[in-house]
């Protein structure tokens, strides 16, 4: 508002700062996503009571060491993929089905800047997700090693590569489609994507295919640096990095907001 004269103000109407109107849809993404109970079981529970479990209790042959060194990766490759992809998915399917996004799309805020404020909304997300697992992890016994820089690009381009999938089975498909289809990948990814199970567990053809899949890459990047201690993971980067700009790209081609 601006003054016209001693205590009396007229209206200045106009749209917020760009960067205030993002910050503030991404807090709202953040706050609602916090407070759907289905999407904490997701994100949250079950990733944490998966390596508590597997941990603990000698179900699966994970190799030599501590089963919580080689879950742990894995672990936070499901977390990035139960927010970037189902959770995403999930969400924004059935935000398209009642029309909050058309309604959205109307608004000052443009619709680059509302898919901008979703990836904060998820990266503030996988933020906790990692923190609290990293500490459960500790608690167990967890020794991690390797280089901080190449843990952050792959948790980074794994986001990316995610997000792109889950938004473009967002915007393609209906949002009933969508929630089945979504927890359908969850299932198999945690069993087939090396999260719990490795991989040279499978055939030697089936471990091909396997090992080209993005939740493969980024637990098999992660458990390279974190485990092995290697270096920059460069074959496992490169994957997720095909993986995010084809799906980014597909994503905003065949995205339909109605």
């Amino acid at each position: 508002m601006t003054a016209t004269g001693t205590g009396t103000y007229t209206p200045k109407p106009g749209a917020a700062p760009l960067p205030r109107m993002i910050a503030a849809q991404a807090a709202l993404e953040t706050k609602m996503l916090l407070r759907n109970g289905e999407q904490l079981l997701l994100t949250v529970v079950i990733p944490t009571l998966l390596l508590v479990l597997f941990s603990t209790v000698d179900i699966v042959d994970t190799g030599a060491g501590e089963a919580v060194d080689f879950l742990t990766p894995g672990i936070l490759a499901l977390a990035v993929m139960s927010t970037a992809f189902t959770g995403q998915a999930i969400a924004t399917g059935f935000e398209r089905r009642y029309g909050v996004l058309k309604r959205l799309a109307s608004s000052p805020l443009p619709r680059w800047g509302l898919m901008t404020a979703k990836t904060v909304s998820v990266l503030v997300t996988e933020m906790l997700q990692v923190i609290l697992l990293t500490v459960i992890a500790f608690a167990l016994g967890w020794s991690p090693q390797g280089n901080p820089v190449a843990v952050l690009l792959l948790l980074v381009l794994g986001t990316a590569a995610f997000s792109g999938l889950g938004l473009l089975m967002a915007g393609t498909l209906k949002a009933e489609a969508t929630l089945a289809a979504a927890n359908l990948v969850f299932l198999l990814l945690l069993v087939g994507g090396g999260v719990i199970v490795p991989l040279d567990k499978f055939p030697p053809g089936a471990q091909d295919v396997l090992g080209l899949l993005p939740i493969s890459a980024l637990s098999d990047g992660l458990r390279d640096v974190l485990q092995h201690g290697a270096g920059m993971p460069w074959g496992d980067l490169a994957i997720l990095a095909v993986w995010a700009v084809v799906g980014l790209a597909a994503a905003g081609k065949f995205f339909r907001w109605e």
